[in-house]
């Protein structure tokens, strides 16, 4: 990863709004220096673990040898753009990306698709290196192995290059940030950075000029509840024509209503029956909840 001094390619997808796993906030933070660092976890530790394999597996399927490039590279004009590439091919101007993924990947790589940050990474490097072509190794663990061509699009490197410059320039440099996405991952951020309200201070903090954000808020919130009814009134009607049926289908729909069971802790009966093994193994979470509630007029 590119870190503080620039934006790398595993950047481009979240800087995109393209990777569901990272967003734009998340990486303005990480570019600033405002998080904690990350602990390691199994999904990494096995990418790094099995990325030599990848492209021995990418050099066995295509006949084309792979090299470590060991070095950060950076573009020649640019000097914020810079690539931590995993391979260079011998003897042939392209490079090659390998990743690791899960057998629950909903992505159809047997159709020729690939998730769109892992184009934006390969397109990355691609403008950066001045390489015409970049190949994505891609295991997906105990099911296939994938090896994709992406070829160089100037219209794309342009962009791509415009928008990362964009929030360089615009937001990191100034430290100016973005605008949260409203992904699970953007909230997660911004509880790491503000994980407890300050005590002692009875004075709230004034926020006029939010009050039409605020109302909008407020808004979506009453149309989220009336459009979740509707969709579980859906949901009980279909529910009701199913009755003891497991399955029903139309011409484009399959809808299955199937047994199931899972187990949970009776914490209420075993704080009441065996206090002292509920009082040892109790966990007490902290956490701040955000609501909003509209001032009467008295």
């Amino acid at each position: 990863m590119a870190g503080s001094k620039g934006i790398g390619g595993s950047d481009a997808g979240a800087i995109l709004g393209l990777d569901p796993y990272r967003s734009v906030f998340a990486v303005y933070c990480d570019k600033l220096g405002l998080l904690p660092e990350q602990p390691d976890n199994e999904a990494m530790r096995q990418g790094r673990d099995l990325e030599n394999y990848v492209a021995l597996r990418f050099e066995e399927q295509t006949g084309l040898r792979v090299r470590r490039c060991g070095y950060m590279l950076q573009h020649p004009k640019i000097s914020w753009a810079l690539a931590n590439v995993d391979r260079l091919i011998v003897g042939k101007h392209a490079g090659l990306e390998c990743k690791t993924t899960s057998v629950l990947t909903r992505t159809k790589y047997d159709r020729g698709d690939i998730p769109a940050q892992y184009y934006a990474q390969c397109m990355h490097y691609i403008a950066v290196t001045g390489l015409p072509v970049w190949y994505l190794a891609v295991l997906v663990l105990n099911k296939a192995f994938y090896v994709f061509t992406v070829e160089r699009d100037e219209a794309e490197v342009k962009s791509l290059l415009e928008a990362e410059r964009d929030f360089w320039e615009g937001h990191v440099l100034p430290q100016v940030p973005p605008e949260p996405d409203g992904s699970a991952q953007a909230g997660k951020v911004i509880a790491q950075l503000h994980p407890a309200a300050e005590a002692g201070s009875d004075e709230p903090l004034a926020l006029y000029e939010e009050s039409d954000r605020i109302a909008r808020y407020l808004d979506l919130d009453g149309q989220i509840k009336q459009l979740t009814a509707v969709r579980d009134g859906i949901k009980q009607r279909l529910q009701l024509r199913l009755g003891d049926s497991l399955e029903g289908r139309t011409d484009r729909y399959v809808v299955r209503w199937p047994n199931a069971a899972s187990t949970r802790l009776d914490t209420r009966r075993l704080k009441a029956e065996r206090p002292e093994i509920y009082k040892e193994y109790a966990k007490t979470v902290s956490y701040r909840k955000f609501e909003i509630k509209e001032i009467q007029a008295s």
